[in-house]
């Protein structure tokens, strides 16, 4: 089944079901009118969804209309929890070794996590918004799971019981403001805007034998101003499932229907000596392509993203359709003017400042 929240004037959106080749849609008034109450009564109300779900993709949906995602918001436009890990530990050995810096020792055993702003979560078109270029706008391909309710100190088997749906999503980074942050103790808040999430959310049966331990086996595709740097095979680095990483968070707490637990910036070992006609290849964030410069040629040349500059990432299916529609976002500048504030500014990045947790 794939899911998605339609623009409707309101802060949380409309809920409609979208049929499987993302071509039409239908209303879910007369079910929910929103996606958490989905997550809230998921065995009530997901099999009423279903129905709605074949009839689309039979072409009986009474009133079904062309689905249009740039009329989308996030599937969850304010979720309760957004909690990132960090399971491809390849994508963390890369860039700390840049910077001279050691992997935890606990690497290997136990995510690293974060927890970002949830109360404005931005759609699929949604520009990036920046006040200044110097900031250092990255973006992050990802994919998400979002959860039923867990119980504190869930085992990670029981926890992918818990998953109901998946989600693409860009974990946009202000990378030159991470470090001072970091240097403080307390994580990130300023160098973490809005995270972007694709058009649909899509429960793990649509996968197919794509979606297998608790990963999904399928490319990553990132397309930079046009042109396709990133085709990175998101199941087969990925350290730590999603059970894993949903076990990790509800060590020491519940989790809540609607928590959504992010994997981190897919990343593949070995990407940086592969040709590109070959796959996987290139990268999922510019961090991770100016730390394989700065490990092969002392320093990295490949700049952030300055305004006007535009993002896609998508994840294309076995069939060659894609499954969660594309996220398709510009860098703007805010006007620091009309809301009173000035920019701060910010030195230009070496490799000691790209930074991940």
């Amino acid at each position: 089944m794939k899911l998605a929240t339609y623009q409707d004037g309101s802060r949380d959106g409309q809920l409609v079901v979208v049929s499987r080749d993302l071509s039409q849609a239908h209303y879910a008034t007369h079910i929910a009118n929103r996606l958490q109450q989905v997550l809230d009564d998921w065995n009530y109300l997901s099999p009423a969804l279903q129905d709605i779900y074949h009839q689309l993709n039979q072409g009986r949906a009474r009133h079904a209309f062309p689905f249009d995602p740039a009329q989308c918001m996030a599937p969850l436009p304010r979720a309760y929890q957004w909690l990132d890990g960090s399971a491809y530990l390849n994508h963390v050995e890369l860039v700390r070794q840049a910077r001279g810096a050691d992997m935890p020792e606990s690497a290997q055993t136990d995510p690293l996590m974060y927890q970002g702003g949830s109360d404005d979560l931005a759609g699929p078109h949604a520009e990036i918004v920046c006040a200044s270029e110097s900031w250092g706008v990255d973006f992050e391909a990802e994919l998400a799971v979002i959860t039923g309710d867990v119980p504190m100190g869930c085992a990670s088997d029981r926890a992918l019981d818990a998953v109901r749906l998946l989600a693409l999503v860009n974990d946009v980074t202000l990378r030159n403001l991470v470090p001072d942050e970091l240097a403080k103790g307390f994580g990130f808040v300023k160098s973490k805007p809005a995270t972007a999430f694709a058009p649909v959310v899509v429960t793990p049966d649509e996968l197919g034998e794509a979606w297998a331990r608790g990963r999904v086996h399928l490319p990553v595709q990132c397309v930079w101003n046009g042109r396709k740097v990133g085709m990175c095979e998101a199941g087969s680095d990925m350290h730590f499932h999603f059970g894993q990483l949903i076990a990790h968070a509800a060590k020491t707490r519940r989790l809540r229907a609607g928590t959504i637990v992010g994997s981190g910036t897919v990343s593949n070992k070995g990407v940086a000596r592969k040709n590109r006609t070959e796959w996987p290849h290139g990268y999922s964030c510019i961090a991770e392509k100016r730390a394989m410069e700065t490990l092969q040629d002392g320093q990295p040349s490949t700049e952030y993203m300055k305004f006007g500059d535009t993002i896609r990432i998508e994840v294309k299916g076995r069939d060659g359709g894609s499954v969660f529609g594309a996220i398709h976002q510009e860098v703007v500048p805010l006007d620091v003017r009309s809301r009173g504030t000035a920019a701060p500014s910010v030195p230009e990045a070496g490799p000691a400042q790209d930074v991940t947790p």
